[in-house]
């Protein structure tokens, strides 16, 4: 079975399927979904897969989280956003996470 295949199947299911997790764990695209429209909240087993796409990092902060990062996460940004070229794609999203906490700190100030 395919990470798109168990995703279907859990869609099709309208719940977590805790025996299927593991192979959805293998696609950080997948595993942002299954976080996003099935679990509905933090995932943490799949924080790992998730950091290593920077695109899905911020979508996971901006639409699953809601909030900063997990420490790990959020240092591994802070780390990415240092180490990339500021014309690359991945700099782009590490911009858009440190502005988006930025502005969500201010609006409590």
């Amino acid at each position: 079975m395919t990470p798109q295949e168990a995703y279907n199947k859990a869609v099709k299911a309208g719940k977590r399927l805790p025996e299927i997790e593991h192979i959805i764990l293998t696609d950080s695209q997948i595993a942002f979904n299954y976080a996003m429209f099935i679990i509905k909240a933090r995932w943490e087993e799949a924080e790992d897969i998730i950091l290593t796409d920077l695109h899905k990092t911020y979508q996971y902060a901006e639409y699953v989280i809601k909030d900063k990062l997990p420490p790990k996460m959020h240092n591994r940004m802070l780390l990415s956003g240092l180490a990339l070229s500021e014309d690359s794609r991945e700099y782009y999203w590490v911009k858009q996470y440190f502005e988006s906490i930025n502005d969500a700190t201010r609006s409590i100030r």
